[in-house]
């Protein structure tokens, strides 16, 4: 199954809350922290939600 690391480049302040529960469910505390996640369609919708602060890329 594919990985996906996944990297906060901006702040969640003055988000929606929606946006910081995503944060805050992938892992993702502070800018500039990774977390690796399985690539499932659960994750990817987080990611999809907060895509604007995050970035993502394939890892083996």
């Amino acid at each position: 199954m594919a990985r996906l690391k996944i990297t906060q480049v901006k702040s969640k302040i003055g988000g929606k809350q929606n946006q910081r529960d995503c944060l805050r469910s992938l892992g993702l505390r502070r800018i500039g922290q990774s977390v690796v996640k399985d690539d499932r369609p659960e994750f990817r919708g987080m990611i999809a939600t907060v895509s604007h602060l995050v970035t993502v890329e394939e890892v083996d």
